[in-house]
């Protein structure tokens, strides 16, 4: 429901909200979730997702009323401010329900199940998600977003439909129950993957990738790019495919389509109103076909994910533009979601107050200009030699115009109304000629009027931030500055992913039982909080954290990074694996709660955790010679195989997990110290180039002892050539001989042959 532009009701920017105008708290003021506190002053009894609400609803006899939602939802906000904060509309929840408010981003597993059953029954999905649940926690009727009344296009309001509920209850008590064991019943035979091959364990034929190339060709749109028509997501997981595909087929039709649809989309999102332009990073999504208008919250599992998608777009195209954009991820990331203690928030909320004086938000508030404001900052100065000003280079280039750039289609509710959303139609060289002005001018003049327009912007209500930490989401930035201390070579990128992780591991992690918790939070005075029962790690947060510390291995070469993640894929594997079938469960068996244990079924905002579980465990499986890690990955493949073949472009994560299986991946083991700069130039040349399926290890006294098994294959390898600087490149036990420079190295990395043993 997030498509929408209302306002939410003017609630302030700190975590409680309007809670703190209000002498009535209910149970949620004990919490710590940013989401939860916002509707601690509701006149609703609201109770956290728990025993406590449980045994309520057995004792009082009463149905669940479960609201699931997050801090940066607007549509959440829409509802709280019409029902949740409607004192007639509480005083018929409170008699007649136990009323539980979830974060899903605290409670992944809990949000899955009940989406779940929301989506089969109502053929769609969305946030607010509202569920009426029986006492021991089955769903009977659910929904999303409702009115408060009767009022639209013969919608049923919310008032109405709980007081059916509650009758239905009173009157119909045996139906109600059986209907819930019998909707479970369903979606647990609808939800069962089974494998494809009757011995599960084959994975399933590359014409899938086929499948998937030619229905993204179908939807993509050839003019702005992108899937679809509208709304458009960025869907990172997309681009890694058809990366993976150009890399794959680099000479084929194939091949050069893939790279040309993800490059061509990728210029149009950076041009887009989607990229914040000014203060940088992307927001979630756009509401119309051009990229220009987006939903204006931003997320953190967005920007780590954009960030390596990028990345590997200038690795392959060695296009500046593209670099240019992860930078400003990066550096958003850096300083507006990066704790003191080096962790990352969750999320920047779309609405905001246009002014100090307003009393309502308005979403995009904080983002959006008149051409009065922006004339009124950069008309003052002149271009050298020149009669244009800052803001005729500003206004030009980003299609400033004096009664606002958004259609009014993309604004029902009149809030951008002579508002301008800044979008970039042309390149930077095609302005400047039409200015004629230089190239180099116009780049300086545009680069110093969006730095003036920032710091204008500094002065503005800020939008709530969503100050949790999300260990799944914290993997995945992980995972994005070390890409970039990769493929930059940039110092500053090793250190912010490498204070992450460990703040992942002092505040997410509990080093007795090696396992992970799945939030933490930000406490008074810089430190970091907990809830007084911390929630355990779902298993994406097992999964994305895994790759990051691999990816953080490739740009340290710290053996704690592998070590670490060797433990966390066994806790995983220990926590989450069906041993049955195959394939992880999104929680864990002990969680009696969780009425539904459900195993992804797609890609989406985020990647399927299964899906990164594949190439995490390939990876591992190379780096420790442990055949049974890859015989987990073959099982996953196994698993989905059905669904890749039918439904190919619901898993385009998956499917590069296939490629990476099915390819003759490169081991590239480097020796020597890395602080050398032989040894640096070595590495160096690794990250010069495209390979999304290698092994990289440096081999030296620090890391011999972890990485003993797979320097066998390097039988000539003795412990007094681990100071030399020297690189060799092996397809699977396959080695080249050993070269010292890099451009020997470059050559056999370019290389596609098939390697003869040394």
């Amino acid at each position: 429901m997030a498509s929408s532009s209302e306002t939410d009701g003017g609630k302030t920017d700190e975590k409680s909200g309007s809670a703190e105008k209000a002498e009535n708290k209910n149970r949620l003021s004990l919490e710590k979730s940013p989401y939860l506190l916002q509707h601690a002053a509701n006149p609703v009894h609201w109770l956290p997702w728990g025993p406590e609400a449980f045994q309520r609803a057995i004792d009082e006899d009463k149905m669940i009323f479960l609201s699931v939602g997050y801090s940066t939802c607007h549509w959440c906000h829409v509802m709280e401010r019409e029902s949740f904060e409607n004192e007639e509309i509480a005083s018929v929840m409170n008699e007649h329900f136990i009323n539980v408010k979830v974060d899903r981003e605290e409670r992944p597993d809990v949000d899955k199940v009940y989406m779940t059953f929301v989506q089969s029954t109502t053929g769609g999905g969305g946030w607010p998600m509202s569920v009426w649940l029986t006492p021991d926690l089955k769903p009977i009727l659910g929904g999303t977003y409702f009115p408060p009344d009767d009022r639209y296009y013969g919608q049923p309001g919310f008032k109405t439909i709980l007081t059916h509920i509650a009758q239905q209850w009173q009157v119909n008590r045996e139906k109600v129950m059986d209907q819930g064991s019998r909707i479970l019943e369903i979606i647990i035979q609808s939800m069962s993957l089974k494998a494809f091959s009757e011995s599960g364990k084959t994975p399933p034929a590359l014409e899938c990738l086929k499948g998937c190339l030619e229905e993204l060709s179908q939807s993509y749109d050839k003019e702005f790019g992108g899937f679809a028509n509208a709304p458009k997501f960025p869907q990172p997981v997309i681009f890694n495919f058809l990366f993976r595909m150009y890399y794959s087929n680099s000479e084929s039709k194939d091949g050069k389509e893939s790279l040309e649809m993800a490059l061509h989309t990728l210029k149009m999102m950076a041009r887009g109103g989607i990229h914040d332009h000014v203060a940088k990073g992307f927001h979630r999504y756009s509401t119309d076909q051009f990229w220009h208008v987006p939903h204006f919250e931003k997320m953190l599992y967005d920007q780590g994910q954009l960030a390596v998608v990028y990345l590997d777009a200038y690795q392959i195209t060695k296009d500046e533009t593209f670099a240019q954009v992860a930078k400003d991820i990066l550096e958003y990331v850096a300083r507006d979601l990066c704790d003191v203690n080096g962790g990352f928030y969750s999320a920047e909320d779309a609405d905001s107050l246009p002014s100090n004086t307003a009393e309502r938000k308005k979403e995009g508030a904080f983002c959006v200009w008149t051409e009065a404001e922006i004339k009124e900052h950069l008309s003052t100065e002149a271009l050298p030699d020149s009669t244009l000003t800052l803001a005729d280079v500003f206004c030009k280039y980003f299609n400033v115009e004096a009664d606002g750039n958004v259609d009014p289609y993309q604004d029902p509710h009149h809030e951008l109304k002579e508002k301008n959303v800044l979008i970039a139609k042309v390149t930077e060289e095609e302005c400047a000629k039409s200015l004629e002005i230089d190239i180099n001018v116009f780049k300086e003049a545009l680069s110093k009027a969006k730095q003036i327009m920032f710091e204008v912007r500094r002065k503005r209500p800020k939008p709530h931030m969503d100050d949790k930490f999300v260990t799944s989401w914290n993997g995945l930035m992980i995972s994005g500055f070390a890409r970039a201390a990769q493929v930059l070579q940039d110092e500053k990128y090793v250190e912010s992913a490498m204070r992450a992780a460990r703040f992942v591991r002092k505040y997410l992690y509990n080093e007795e039982s090696n396992c992970l918790l799945r939030s933490a939070y930000k406490g008074e005075n810089d430190t970091v909080a907990q809830i007084l029962y911390p929630i355990p790690g779902v298993l994406e947060d097992y999964t994305f954290l895994v790759r990051g510390l691999l990816d953080l291995y490739e740009a340290t070469y710290d053996p704690w990074c592998l070590e670490w993640a060797s433990k966390l894929q066994t806790t995983q594997d220990c926590l989450f694996w069906d041993a049955h079938d195959g394939g992880y469960f999104n929680s864990v068996s002990t969680d009696a709660s969780i009425v539904l244990r459900l195993k992804e079924d797609q890609d989406g905002a985020e990647p399927n955790p299964n899906s990164v579980a594949v190439s995490n465990l390939l990876r591992l499986s190379n780096i420790l010679v442990d055949i049974t890690l890859q015989d987990k990955a073959v099982k996953i493949l196994s698993l989905y195989s059905h669904r890749m073949l039918m439904l190919p472009m619901a898993l385009p994560e998956m499917l590069s997990g296939l490629m990476f299986y099915s390819s003759n991946f490169k081991q590239i083991i480097i020796t020597g110290s890395k602080d050398t700069p032989s040894t640096q130039e070595l590495l160096k040349e690794v990250h010069q180039h495209y390979i999304p399926f290698k092994i990289l290890l440096l081999a030296n006294d620090d890391s011999k002892e972890l990485l003993s098994e797979r320097l066998k294959s390097l039988g000539q390898l003795e412990d007094s050539k681990f100071s030399e600087s020297t690189a060799y490149v092996c397809h699977k036990q396959s080695c080249s001989l050993p070269v010292s420079s890099a451009n020997e190295l470059r050559d056999l990395l370019l290389s596609r042959e098939q390697l003869s043993d040394s």
